[in-house]
C-alpha cells in the first residue's frame, strides 16, 4: 500500500488505484496507475458518512467489510484483485492523508484474510 502522491518505485509492481475519485493535483502520467478500480472503493454514501473521521473508523470498517463481502459489484472487484495479486506484486494506491484510518487498510487486511 502507498499513497498515490508518493513517487512510483520499480518495486511497486502492478499499481492499482482503489479510490472512487481521481486524486486531486496528480496527473495520470505521473501517477503511473496500471488499473483504476473505482468500484472496489466504499460506496459514495459510506465514504461521505465517514469523511475520514478517526472516531467513526470502527463503524466504517464494519460497514465497508459488509460491502466487500455482500455487495455483488464489490465481490466481483475483490475477485479480480485477488487474481491479480496471485499473478504478480500489487501495490494498492490511495489518496487519504491518514495512513491508519482509511479504506485501503480495510481492503488490504480483507485481502490478506481471504488468501
Amino acid at each position: 500500500m502507498k499513497r498515490i502522491y508518493e513517487t512510483p518505485d520499480s518495486d511497486d509492481g502492478f499499481r492499482v488505484l482503489i479510490d472512487r475519485l481521481w486524486p486531486r493535483g496528480i496527473k495520470k502520467e505521473v501517477a503511473k496507475v496500471d488499473l483504476w478500480m473505482k468500484e472496489i472503493a466504499p460506496s459514495p454514501e459510506l465514504r461521505k458518512w465517514f469523511c475520514h473521521d478517526p472516531e467513526l473508523f470502527p463503524q466504517f470498517r464494519k460497514n465497508y467489510l459488509k460491502e466487500l463481502k455482500e455487495d455483488p459489484l464489490h465481490k466481483e472487484q475483490v475477485d479480480i484483485l485477488k487474481q491479480k495479486v496471485m499473478e504478480e506484486p500489487v501495490t494498492l494506491l490511495y489518496a487519504a492523508k491518514d495512513p491508519i484510518h482509511n479504506h485501503a487498510i480495510v481492503l488490504y487486511e480483507f485481502l490478506l484474510e481471504k488468501n
